[in-house]
């Protein structure tokens, strides 16, 4: 395909992903006071709880107007994921392989529900991250919360949590490229346990441990199944070289090394 094509096919496919979103959005309008209920529920909860004071403000005349532009299309781009997501690989696709095609279907296939997934752990963790962080208003003072640094917040909670459910599935993705093998995943697990800890302790801005717990819980449990998942391609991998004969064991590299 000239490039031109190319171009041209680029463009129709960044035209739907942006149709997608933007009746994501329209959709995410009509859904706003329910979405909004839910994230304003820990700010509810510290004013049931401590009696404290806590609300969020909008500061200006138009602020409520444009939280609700924002909070639609964040709504919006999670309700189309899969048609956009699709219109990526859909354009990436024609210079792919064969075996290529079928690593990236399965990649999309696990990292969308996964992705989705986190998210939706991420509202469990909100409360507890909210309460935490609200912790340290001084006796006496209340928490008068500007919305849209609210709103960036919640936001980046929930795509932490839903890229730290994808990660396994790289891991994958890089086993089967023949890149990463399931020998190295167990040799290096301590180096994963310390990683995925000092993730979620940053990924979790709260001093809480129970909100980095939400977090830590699931990944270890994935980032386990991700290795058993491994450990069954390498065999697979291994059996298939067995009968074509072009099997080395490692051992014997050594000892050639050694001879040399």
């Amino acid at each position: 395909m000239p490039v031109l094509g190319h171009l041209i096919e680029l463009r129709n496919r960044v035209l739907i992903s942006v149709l997608a979103i933007v009746i994501g959005a329209v959709a995410g309008w009509f859904l706003y006071d329910h979405v909004l209920a839910i994230l304003q529920q820990p700010i509810r909860t510290i004013n049931e709880s401590t009696g404290r004071v806590a609300q969020i403000n909008f500061a200006g005349v138009a602020s409520p107007f444009d939280m609700k532009i924002k909070l639609s299309f964040f709504i919006g781009i999670f309700i189309s994921c899969p048609i956009w997501l699709y219109e990526v690989w859909a354009f990436v696709m024609p210079g792919l392989t064969k075996k290529e095609k079928r690593y990236s279907v399965g990649f999309l296939s696990a990292a969308i529900p996964l992705f989705l997934a986190g998210s939706t752990m991420a509202f469990f963790a909100l409360p507890n991250a909210v309460k935490a962080l609200t912790s340290f208003t001084p006796e006496g003072a209340a928490n008068i919360i500007p919305a849209q640094d609210y709103l960036t917040f919640v936001m980046i909670i929930i795509v932490v949590f839903g890229l730290a459910f994808v990660l396994p599935v790289l891991m994958v993705g890089l086993n089967m490229m023949g890149i990463l093998s399931a020998a190295t995943i167990r040799k290096s697990w301590r180096v994963i346990v310390l990683i995925v800890f000092v993730f979620a302790a940053v990924a979790t801005p709260t001093p809480d441990a129970m909100s980095m717990f939400f977090l830590v819980i699931p990944m270890l449990t994935l980032f386990t199944l991700a290795w058993g998942v491994c450990v069954l391609i390498d065999r697979r991998r291994k059996k298939k070289l067995i009968a074509q004969g072009l099997w080395v064991d490692e051992t014997e590299l050594e000892e050639l090394d050694d001879n040399d």
